[in-house]
């Protein structure tokens, strides 16, 4: 296995190849590190889980995109049943300065929920693949759900591929965002304001 996987996961998995439940928030940050992880000896499945993407019809747009990927790159992927962005607005509302650690609370607990379930060996994020995320907040945030639900949360730093997966998704045609996805996001980028 690759020396830049976590100790931790190397003691525990030896020479077997570790499955990993990756949340994906769009295509074209999931094509590099799809790729990535399985370069890497992951065992990978996409879990598709976005109750921030605002409107409904950004949403499926998005949706769409990723089950693309996943067909044209032959990964297995799990897509949450329902549009949960009641929970998304009642985990940010009154403290919208400070929505994005909400947001990464509530989709990276669920897919540890999720990678618990279903018998996965770890689990990640596309979020480290993006420079307009906080690494160290989406590793905290990752970290401990890892540990309430007793599974590793594995943490690298995606961020060197981002311009290869943007060029990635060009290739494959893939539907490209033009914001983060909340509807704090989508006003922030066409209104030119800034929300807190």
């Amino acid at each position: 296995m690759d020396a830049s996987l976590p100790d931790v996961l190397k003691a525990r998995f030896g020479e077997s190849k570790v499955s990993i439940l990756l949340h994906c928030c769009c295509g074209p940050c999931a094509a590099y590190i799809m790729k990535w992880l399985h370069d890497h000896s992951f065992g990978v499945t996409a879990f598709w889980f976005n109750p921030n993407i605002h409107p409904f019809t950004e949403h499926q747009s998005r949706l769409q995109s990723m089950q693309i990927l996943a067909e044209r790159m032959a990964f297995p992927l799990i897509v949450y049943e329902g549009y949960e962005m009641i929970d998304f607005l009642r985990a940010v509302i009154g403290h919208e300065s400070s929505r994005c650690s909400d947001c990464y609370r509530l989709r990276l607990n669920k897919t540890a929920g999720i990678a618990r379930e279903r018998g996965f060996d770890a689990f990640t994020s596309t979020l480290l693949i993006s420079p307009y995320q906080d690494q160290e907040l989406i590793r905290t945030i990752g970290r401990q759900a890892g540990k309430e639900q007793g599974v590793e949360f594995y943490y690298q730093d995606f961020r060197e591929g981002f311009r290869e997966s943007q060029q990635m998704s060009r290739e494959l045609d893939l539907y490209r965002q033009k914001y983060c996805g909340c509807i704090y996001s989508e006003w922030e980028r066409y209104a030119k304001v800034k929300i807190g």
